[in-house]
């Protein structure tokens, strides 16, 4: 895939010591807005395009921080990071999708080597991590879109922290439960992305991978009848909450999804703690899959390949730019980790804008 160009992020000193900038994990268009999230915090944030004369987007900036524990109840409460993974953002709606990982401790420098193995027999659950977070949005008096607890009777909600989160609707499930009790980068599993079309959701999954194929998980969720705080699935196919989709992906996991018409554009990368390769590609028809699919490589077109790093400069985000110049659509693309010439002076961060086929 052929970058155009790179357009800065701009983010508030607090966002800066936050370190919010360089751990980005998510991005969705809204308008003239970009809704951003980084997995060390509990917010989401709020940018907006700066324009060119031609109408192409220069920068974005800004920055609105939007606490998660303002609008729903978190099950650890606002301090805990709740690592959000994806958003979507359709129909009045931005949904926001935390990790559902495990977490080992992490081998850092100077430990013993006695420490070093204690923190790698450790595994701990952080609850927020295990949220789905549904936000309703209004048009705020500047014309842009503002995230709020209530709008009319369409109301904030929350799945998970009650024996309700996606990771316990999977607890019996053939495929993924045996990979629940593994943290997220050991193949356990690790959601990543999310993408709505309609009344669906897509969940995308870093892992686990099964014998090369990543999976996607369709929910449809819906406002809980005895409180309009919390989140109910629908039921799919009579009894069923959700299906399971296998995707090829030639060993791959998702980390993002983004919805383009009926199609889904699919960010693949490792599963583990590695560096490239990063794709992006197409699978058509999605939003219309009638029953839990199995597709083959051959059902998917590869867009291209995105630039990576070694440790640095990891693609965690996409989202469909609506441009109004250029001959073709564009993508944009954020990172974690990223390398230092993506750091601006002002402690900005470069996202790449990117063509792509449809």
């Amino acid at each position: 895939m052929i970058v155009e160009r790179q357009v800065e992020l701009r983010f508030t000193p607090e966002s800066q010591a936050a370190l919010t900038h360089v751990n980005l994990s998510a991005v969705r268009q809204d308008g003239r807005c970009l809704w951003v999230a980084g997995d060390e915090t509990a917010t989401v944030e709020r940018l907006t395009a700066e324009l060119d004369a031609d109408g192409a987007v220069t920068g974005y900036g800004d920055q609105r921080t939007i606490p998660l524990a303002d609008l729903v109840d978190l099950p650890a409460g606002p301090d805990e990071e709740a690592d959000i993974e994806g958003l979507a953002c359709a129909d009045g709606w931005l949904w926001a999708v935390g990790s559902h990982s495990l977490k080992r401790k992490r081998i850092k420098e100077g430990h013993s080597d006695a420490k070093a193995r204690k923190r790698l027999a450790t595994v701990v659950r952080e609850e927020n991590r295990h949220i789905l977070v549904r936000i309703p949005l209004t048009t705020g008096p500047d014309g842009l879109p503002q995230a709020v607890r209530a709008d009319g009777d369409r109301t904030a909600a929350v799945l998970g922290g009650r024996g309700d989160s996606l990771t316990d609707l999977l607890a019996d499930d053939p495929h993924l439960a045996p990979f629940l009790n593994i943290p997220g980068k050991d193949n356990g599993v690790d959601i990543e992305g999310i993408a709505a079309v309609g009344e669906r959701l897509y969940i995308g999954f870093r892992g686990p991978v099964l014998r090369g194929w990543a999976v996607l998980v369709e929910i449809r969720p819906k406002t809980h009848p005895d409180d309009p705080g919390r989140l109910k699935l629908r039921r799919i196919d009579g009894d069923e909450r959700y299906r399971t989709h296998f995707l090829d992906l030639g060993g791959l996991g998702i980390r993002d999804l983004c919805p383009d018409g009926d199609d889904l554009l699919i960010l693949a990368g490792p599963t583990m703690a590695l560096s490239g390769p990063v794709r992006v590609l197409r699978w058509r028809g999605a939003a219309k899959a009638a029953a839990p699919g199995i597709v083959h490589r051959s059902e998917l077109d590869h867009l291209g390949d995105l630039p990576h790093g070694d440790g640095e400069d990891h693609a965690e985000g996409i989202a469909v730019l609506d441009e109004s110049h250029g001959p073709g659509p564009t993508l944009l693309v954020v990172y974690d980790s990223p390398a230092a010439a993506r750091l601006t002076p002002d402690g900005g961060i470069r996202a790449d804008v990117v063509s792509f086929a449809r």
